[in-house]
């Protein structure tokens, strides 16, 4: 997802120190979120074969789906960024969300009914 390597003497105070029995071996540099979900967006992309606007209703529930159990819109930003992706309104993607999480509680009660 982007992160970068460093030595343990330039970690900064955000950075992982990675420690083996007392040692600092290194430090992880992570990116900022926003920069990770544009990374998420263009797997996504290449994981489809096409631009994300170009995928039918179904799938693109899917995405946002899978991009919620993510966190991606815990990101400043992320329901605008994936809107623009997918092609669709920031309603549509929270739309989007609200069926993700009433199919997931149907599932948890074992109603597999839809309606």
């Amino acid at each position: 997802m982007g992160g970068e390597l460093l030595a343990p003497a330039a970690a900064e105070p955000d950075d992982v120190v990675l420690t083996w029995e007392g040692e600092e071996l290194l430090a992880v540099r992570l990116p900022q979120l926003s920069e990770s979900l544009d990374h998420i967006l263009a797997a996504l992309e290449r994981r489809y074969g096409r631009p994300l606007a170009e995928l039918d209703r179904r799938t693109k529930q899917s995405v946002v789906q899978g991009l919620e159990a993510r966190g991606a819109f815990s990101v400043r930003h992320g329901v605008e960024t994936v809107a623009s992706a997918l092609g669709v309104s920031r309603f549509t993607v929270y739309n989007y969300i609200n069926y993700a999480n009433e199919q997931r509680a149907r599932s948890l009660d074992g109603d597999t009914t839809t309606g």
